[in-house]
């Protein structure tokens, strides 16, 4: 176990939006506002609660005003009705309480429900940018763990803490009718309890978000090796993998000890307060009631004890809420740090729906660069006519995949202009480009489901023979046929079920059923058996067929037949041609055509 926890200060640094302020007004009016939708229920939830807070000070008063009155008096028959009273009382308080909670957990499940789903619709809405530099574990803690924190806020936190509030000014008032003077006590020593709470609460404050921010680091490190567990295996780094693990999940163990320890010290301390505080009631209301100069009755000292167990009662509880307050305030201020993430760019105003696509695409002197002063491409220009395939080839970290995501309008240019039709593509909308736009990235993925189910991923209203119709002209039915159940075989996760090379065959199919004008493909550079690279480059030639197309390319077959190869180097198109041309040439295609060659 690491000795030493990383300090609330370095936690608050590695996540950006979260400020180090305990409860924040701002923030929870801003949770408020969720609950308009839901305003009668809101509303009777307010009044129940109001009601909540008034019952069990009612009680104790009816149980006092029984013994002031008929006990006292002898009163057999008025004893009675006193109990019937009581019970009715009782009873109404459960059913009160029933729907109070009833209530709170409908209007906190519809909150959770709107704000995870608004958190959802906005990070379909980033861009690429934001998922390079966002750990998946910590977007995944966002919409799980953190929006959970804030159900726990809305429904119990909020509407609990209200009744105990509630119960505790009621129960103060009848002390102040009950007995005036040992009121002043109690006010007296209430400031003691409020300072020990106050105190511990600002521990448990840094305590619950450093508690917050190491479980992201847990979910995050926990997504990235399960995603990364072939090369974890193929290294035999499953030791050393566990051994980080392991420390994370000692520092979050560590952080709760922190916590237990903070309520270990204040709970007993605020039960040890109340009881001395009792104590003093006991003595000081025990002279009141025998001294006879004093109009102090034994039922109002009954009465005010009952009072005061329930002023004092709610205060170890409201203690225990604002510790998960704490814990909802710094989910919500993660949550909605998300939700005001703005995208890196959104389309203007004036944006239009593509009217149509004809191919042509030209670059002019588009330059690009992921994070300030790191240029990845630098004044490239370039002209696609309709129908012709651009193959890009170069070195690792050329360039190459940059210019599809430019083209993608994943990304937009740091300088220089995309043309697509001699229409600068900032004129049209992002979503409807992509529209028209087949697109696929060198690892296949596919979504748990069916293969039908998958391929019908880019146009989910294609019928089942317009469905069949695009694998026959990819000439690869008999591929599909072949699966245990045809187009109805489930993928499995991240399409586990099927090769890389049937993997590559669906995500094929899934382009051409859009019937693309532009296409975007980065070709998977890990080979599969012979018959199934023949069917993946036959599918490759209809696929690209009329279709202007930019393929980062890794087959040879692909680099022979392109209209137009782009030799890229550090971010710079270093030759342009064609596949005979540039052999001829001599220059950097030859090398890294002789590269291919030699495998």
């Amino acid at each position: 176990m690491s000795n030493v926890a990383p300090t609330i200060t370095q936690v608050a640094k590695d996540e950006r939006e979260i400020h180090q302020r305990p409860l924040d007004w701002q923030i929870i009016n801003r949770l408020l506002r969720y609950t308009r939708p839901y305003a009668a229920r809101r509303t009777w939830l307010l009044l129940i609660v109001v009601v909540r807070s008034l019952q069990l000070p009612a009680l104790a008063a009816a149980i006092a005003a029984a013994i002031k009155g008929p006990i006292q008096a002898g009163n057999q028959a008025g004893v009675a009705w006193a109990v019937v009273g009581f019970l009715a009382l009782a009873v109404s308080t459960q059913i009160v309480a029933h729907f109070r909670q009833r209530l709170a957990l409908e209007l906190g499940e519809s909150v959770v429900h709107d704000l995870r789903n608004e958190l959802f619709a906005h990070l379909q809405r980033l861009q690429m940018k934001f998922y390079v530099c966002t750990k998946l574990g910590r977007i995944i803690s966002r919409l799980t763990s953190d929006v959970e924190n804030v159900r726990v806020g809305v429904q119990e936190v909020m509407f609990i803490a209200m009744v105990q509030s509630g119960q505790m000014l009621m129960a103060a008032l009848f002390m102040l009718w009950y007995d005036w003077v040992l009121f002043l006590v109690v006010l007296g020593l209430a400031p003691v309890l409020a300072g020990i709470n106050y105190y511990f609460r600002r521990k448990l404050s840094k305590a619950h978000r450093a508690v917050q921010e190491s479980f992201s680091r847990v979910t995050a490190t926990l997504a990235e090796s399960i995603n990364g567990i072939r090369t974890t295996q193929a290294y035999g780094r499953q030791a050393r993998n566990a051994e980080l693990f392991r420390d994370l999940a000692e520092d979050h163990a560590g952080y709760h000890y922190e916590i237990a320890s903070i309520h270990g010290r204040l709970l007993p301390l605020l039960d040890m307060n109340s009881h001395f505080f009792i104590a003093i009631l006991l003595l000081l209301g025990g002279f009141r009631v025998l001294n006879p100069s004093i109009d102090a009755s034994l039922g109002d000292l009954i009465g005010f004890f009952l009072m005061a167990g329930l002023f004092f009662s709610p205060l170890t509880m409201l203690g225990l809420l604002y510790t998960q307050a704490l814990t909802s305030m710094a989910a919500a201020e993660r949550v909605f740090g998300l939700l005001d993430t703005p995208p890196d760019w959104e389309d203007p105003p004036t944006a239009i729906d593509v009217p149509g696509v004809c191919g042509r695409v030209e670059f002019r002197n588009v330059s690009f660069e992921y994070l300030p002063g790191t240029q990845v491409l630098q004044n490239i220009s370039f002209v696609a006519k309709p129908g012709q395939t651009v193959a890009l080839v170069g070195h690792t970290g050329s360039g190459k995949t940059t210019v599809t995501n430019l083209v993608a309008k994943f990304y937009l240019p740091t300088s220089g202009v995309v043309m697509v039709d001699d229409h600068d593509l900032l004129e049209w909308k992002t979503e409807s480009w992509q529209q028209h736009l087949g697109i696929m990235v060198q690892q296949s993925f596919l979504f748990s489901g069916t293969v039908m189910e998958n391929i019908r991923f880019s146009r989910p209203r294609a019928s089942d023979q317009e469905v069949h119709d695009a694998v026959e002209q990819l000439n690869c039915m008999d591929v599909f046929l072949r699966l245990p159940d045809g187009f109805q075989t489930q993928v499995g996760e991240r399409g586990g079920n099927l090769s890389l090379g049937q993997r590559q065959l669906v995500c094929f199919a899934r382009s051409l059923l859009t019937d693309p004008k532009v296409l975007v493909l980065d070709e998977a550079s890990s080979s599969v058996d012979t018959l199934t690279e023949m069917h993946i480059q036959q599918a490759l030639r209809q696929l690209l067929k009329g279709r202007t197309s930019f393929v980062v390319a890794h087959r040879l077959s692909t680099i022979r037949e392109a209209n137009q190869i782009l030799v890229l180097d550090g971010g710079q198109i270093v030759e342009r041609g064609t596949h005979t041309g540039l052999l001829a040439k001599q220059g950097a295609y030859r090398e890294l055509y002789r590269r291919f060659l030699t495998g």
